[in-house]
């Protein structure tokens, strides 16, 4: 699977609130840096945070590639996001947008997430 692949498939996942498809994205040591929380190391601790992502809110998000580089076993990607949030507990929807760095490391031959960071753009009011 090319990056490009990989990040239209992972936001697939996300749209989907997909946890196990998000989680097939992500390699065997993953960190998942989400914004205005704690680090989240290891597969368990990714999964558990996908899991309370999706259920608090309902995505509907367009990725934007702005660059992306290969060297060996390893890549990154920085991304953009634009699109609308689903709040689950009040029923609204808000605007979306955010920055993106994906570093992806090759494992069995696949690009495989292993870290991921991300921050709003879009700060809600």
């Amino acid at each position: 699977m090319s990056l490009q692949s990989l990040i239209e498939t992972y936001e697939k996942a996300l749209n989907a609130s997909d946890t196990d498809a998000v989680l097939a994205l992500y390699g065997s040591d993953p960190v998942f840096m989400p914004q205005h929380a704690p680090a989240l190391v290891g597969r368990a601790a990714v999964r558990a945070g996908y899991e309370q992502v999706f259920a608090a809110i309902g995505l509907s998000v367009k990725f934007r590639i702005h660059e992306a580089e290969e060297a060996g076993d390893w890549a990154w990607v920085r991304t953009s996001t634009v699109g609308r949030t689903r709040l689950l507990a009040a029923g609204t929807d808000v605007d979306e947008g955010n920055n993106e760095l994906f570093v992806f490391r090759r494992e069995g031959g696949q690009w495989k997430i292993h870290r991921y960071l991300f921050a709003t753009s879009l700060p809600r009011g």
